[in-house]
């Protein structure tokens, strides 16, 4: 069973500017609410089929991207006992009392999800409705219902970025319209399918953190050697949706091309860490996980201007 007591941290404010950046993009997970406001960027690009224009994009910021990070800070609040047991996350803020009293986490994080969707909804429910849903899925259903119960939390969890997407197009579409884009609908398949590939090779990196405290994350329950499977497992279908993008949004070999070069190179890299499953193997699919996510989304933004 995971640890239930209350971790109480020691307060250590921040000292300066870079500090306090530093927790700040600690706190809220800045680093992934990016990657998934990219993500966003690229359901609004074949949304528009081309520039979706500031406004748009603007718009899905403020709303997504607090939402995102609100989820994000509700994570590590309702973890910081988890976190301060685990080699990886023992340093964030909450667990070394950084920011003082954690209650306030709570509210301010809610206002992050609620505030802006409340605003949005009146003239784009569709976006308030995906960056609401987004942020319950990580926050609610995998951090504080899946994750701790079953193998399968972070399948279900990466439907939270595919929420992402879904936001950027209804970021153009306001009236729902998004289920008429099958490139839409695609990028967000590819990203609910890209997620565990990355999860799990970090899970995998991090193996004995997660058995320490009985988080019973897919690495955790197998062996190395076939938890390597399921990731590469994952990373199949991930790459048919990334290279069937290039025909369902009609974008050229221009995006085929890396991207293909990309798919086979992620492939490679997970049979590698199949044949000798170690952390270091791990690793390297883990960071090539992330750039290959930014080549697919970067080459998708730019061709679909230059198509369209």
């Amino acid at each position: 069973m995971i640890n239930s007591r209350t971790h109480i941290a020691p307060t250590v404010l921040p000292k300066n500017t870079a500090s306090v950046f530093q927790t700040i993009v600690q706190l809220f997970k800045l680093r992934i609410v990016v990657l998934l406001l990219f993500a966003g960027t690229g359901g609004a690009f074949i949304a528009a089929r081309g520039f979706p224009g500031f406004g748009a994009l603007l718009l899905m910021t403020v709303t997504g991207g607090f939402a995102a990070a609100g989820a994000s800070a509700l994570n590590q609040y309702f973890e910081r006992d988890i976190d301060a047991e685990m080699n990886r996350t023992r340093k964030r803020p909450l667990v070394m009392g950084t920011l003082g009293n954690a209650n306030w986490v709570l509210p301010v994080a809610l206002g992050l999800i609620f505030v802006p969707s409340l605003i949005a909804l009146p003239f784009n429910p569709a976006l308030a409705f995906w960056s609401v849903l987004g942020a319950v899925i990580y926050a609610g259903i995998y951090t504080m219902w899946l994750k701790p119960r079953s193998v399968l939390n972070i399948v279900i969890g990466g439907f939270a970025g595919t929420c992402a997407v879904l936001s950027g197009g209804a970021a153009v579409s306001p009236a729902m319209e998004v289920w008429a884009q099958p490139g839409v609908i695609i990028l967000g398949l590819l990203v609910f399918l890209w997620t565990p590939t990355h999860f799990w090779s970090l899970a995998l990196m991090y193996r004995q953190d997660y058995a320490r405290v009985s988080m019973p994350m897919l690495p955790v329950r197998i062996s190395p050697r076939a938890s390597a499977f399921w990731i590469a497992l994952h990373m199949v279908p991930t790459g048919f949706a990334a290279l069937a993008l290039s025909a369902s949004v009609a974008i050229g070999w221009l995006y085929l091309i890396p991207v293909a070069l990309a798919t086979a190179d992620l492939l490679w890299r997970c049979i590698r860490l199949y044949v000798d499953p170690t952390g270091q193997r791990a690793r390297s699919v883990f960071l090539a996980s992330n750039i290959y996510l930014t080549i697919v989304l970067l080459m998708l933004c730019i061709t679909t201007i230059k198509f369209f």
